[in-house]
C-alpha cells in the first residue's frame, strides 16, 4: 500500500501546541498580517522575531503524542511489506521526526531552521533569532529569518507532494482545518484520481465533503486505532 498522510495543527494540539483557526487559535488572538508575512518582517523584524521566538520555545518544550508515534510505526510496517508512507505536514514543529518518522515533507517549512536572506543558507536553529545576529555562512548582519512559509509565499516541495499524492492508494488528512490551500484541495484531487480519502479530525473540516469516510475524535486515540487497522490488513496479505 502507498499511503499519503497530510497532518495539520490538530495532530500536535495534544502536545500543547496551539492550533490556528479554531475559536482559541493563534490567528484569533494575533494578527497574521503583522506577524506572518514577508511585508511584516520587512516592516518590523524585531516584532516578528519575538513572536516566533516564543513559538520556537514552545516547540522545543513540547512532547510528542501517541498520534506521532503511531505514524512512525506505520512508516516502518508499510516499508517492511513493500509499501510506503508519504508523510506531508503543514506543521512547522519537529514532533514527527522526534517520534521516529524517517521521511517528513514540511510544506510550510520548519521553525527550528533559519534561512539567510542574503546567501540562502539554511541550517538548524533552536535558539532565539534577532536582527543583531550575523549569518553563520556569509556573515551578513540582520539577514536571518525562519525557514518557514509565510502568507503570500509559495508552499515548499509542491511538485514532490503532488507526485506522491497521485500515486497513492489512500489519502488521509489528520487534524487539518480544510481551509488553507493548496493543502485543502488535496482530498478533491485524490478523489478525481480515484483514490480513497479519509478524514481524521476532532470535528468535520471545511472540506469534509471531499472525503469518502471520516473518523472523529482526539488524534491521540483515533490515529493509533487507524494505524492498527492498516497494520492488521497488511499482516493478512
Amino acid at each position: 500500500m502507498n499511503l499519503f498522510v497530510l497532518t495539520g495543527a490538530g495532530i500536535s494540539a495534544e502536545s500543547g501546541l496551539g492550533t490556528f483557526r479554531d475559536r482559541e487559535g493563534l490567528w484569533r488572538r494575533f494578527d497574521p498580517m503583522r506577524l506572518a508575512t514577508p511585508e511584516a518582517f520587512a516592516a518590523d523584524p524585531d516584532e516578528v522575531h519575538a513572536f516566533y521566538n516564543l513559538r520556537r520555545q514552545g516547540v522545543v518544550a513540547a512532547q510528542l503524542n501517541a498520534a506521532h508515534a503511531a505514524l512512525a510505526r506505520l512508516e516502518t510496517v508499510l516499508a517492511e511489506r513493500g509499501g510506503a508512507l508519504f508523510l506531508c505536514t503543514q506543521n512547522v514543529d519537529d514532533l514527527h521526526e522526534r517520534a521516529g518518522s524517517g521521511s517528513v515533507t514540511h510544506m510550510h517549512g520548519e521553525i527550528l531552521k533559519a534561512r539567510c536572506t542574503a546567501c540562502r543558507d539554511v541550517r538548524g536553529n533552536r535558539g532565539d533569532l534577532g536582527t543583531d545576529q550575523p549569518c553563520p555562512s556569509c556573515g551578513a548582519a540582520g539577514s536571518l529569518r525562519l525557514d518557514i512559509g509565510w502568507f503570500g509565499e509559495m508552499p515548499m516541495h509542491l511538485g514532490r507532494i503532488e507526485a506522491a499524492l497521485d500515486r497513492a492508494d489512500l489519502f488521509a488528512a489528520i487534524g487539518t482545518s480544510g481551509a488553507v490551500y493548496p493543502a485543502a484541495g488535496f482530498a478533491a484531487r485524490a478523489r478525481r484520481n480515484g483514490i480513497r480519502t479519509l478524514e481524521m479530525n476532532l470535528e468535520p473540516s471545511d472540506n469534509a465533503g471531499s472525503f469518502d469516510e471520516a473518523r472523529y475524535g482526539p488524534a491521540g486515540a483515533i490515529v493509533p486505532a487507524f494505524v492498527n487497522d492498516i497494520c492488521g490488513r497488511e499482516a493478512q496479505k
